[in-house]
């Protein structure tokens, strides 16, 4: 099991570094039950802190992972803190890796029309022997109901070890939460925009940017009309929590307490598997 979270600004996150993280998936594609787990930045952070409904979401995922320098620099104020971010965009590479080398099956859902193909291209490309299951790209819109199904079951018969879902959050971890006992997928996990990175259709920032934890305002000059007024609200956010932060000191984080159906030790979701006749 991972080790015990550490709690950041509600969010019980994973001192996981980047290899540890891609052997955690690993054990539960062999453990073979539908999990899921999460990428979270200071934009996640900030909606689950506004949406009572993201908690039962956070505590039943397997684990989730600070994909975001600011949860990482919060964490610094805790007794215990994390050991490095861990970005959902460079992980999907290491996740793919270990696929190719281990045989597991990978699928793509979502993203921007054509995103997903050739991202699953360019990976099969980087790593042969990767087995890309599936590559579903649904309408953005809802969906009726039997779509929804033909959706579900497209998935579920494609067997994929580890589905990567590019929805947006909170939606896609909302949709996999919802879907994780229809699907049957072992690990699934919101990607955000990795597939567009993968695909070449958006640009990263440079490492060195990256390192210095201002990959965030690179992003900002890559589509300044939709992400600064996001980014605004999220710098608002991380000043409150870093003010109450510094308040509190080094004092560790006040348990939410069990008053939610959650528990703060994640409760698994998973079904217990069939008994062995």
């Amino acid at each position: 099991m991972p080790p015990a979270p550490i709690r950041v600004w509600g969010l019980p996150l994973a001192p996981l570094t980047r290899p540890q993280a891609a052997e955690e998936v690993a054990r539960l594609i062999a453990d073979g039950r539908p999990s899921y787990f999460i990428t979270a930045n200071a934009h996640y952070a900030m909606v689950s802190d506004a949406d009572p409904a993201m908690r039962p979401i956070n505590e039943s995922a397997a684990f989730i992972l600070a994909d975001g320098a600011p949860l990482v620099w919060a964490s610094r104020w805790r007794r215990t803190p994390l050991p490095e971010r861990v970005a959902g965009s460079d992980l999907i590479y290491d996740l793919c890796a270990q696929a190719a080398e281990r045989g597991h099956r990978v699928s793509f859902l979502g993203g921007p029309p054509g995103v997903a193909e050739q991202a699953s291209r360019t990976l099969a490309r980087l790593y042969p022997g990767l087995t890309v299951a599936g590559v579903c790209c649904p309408p953005f819109r809802p969906l009726a109901d039997d779509e929804r199904a033909a959706l579900v079951s497209e998935i579920r018969d494609a067997r994929p070890d580890l589905l990567f879902v590019a929805f947006g959050q909170p939606k896609g971890e909302r949709w996999i939460r919802e879907h994780l006992e229809e699907l049957g997928v072992p690990v699934c996990v919101q990607v955000g925009a990795s597939l567009e990175f993968v695909a070449g259709r958006v640009r990263r920032a440079p490492r060195w940017v990256q390192r210095i934890g201002l990959e965030w305002a690179w992003r900002i000059g890559t589509d300044p009309a939709r992400l600064a007024p996001r980014y605004a609200r999220n710098a608002a956010f991380l000043l409150r929590k870093a003010l109450a932060d510094f308040r509190r000191g080094r004092a560790p984080e006040p348990d939410p307490g069990p008053e939610s159906e959650s528990s703060t030790t994640p409760t698994d979701p998973r079904p217990s598997p069939e008994p062995v006749s």
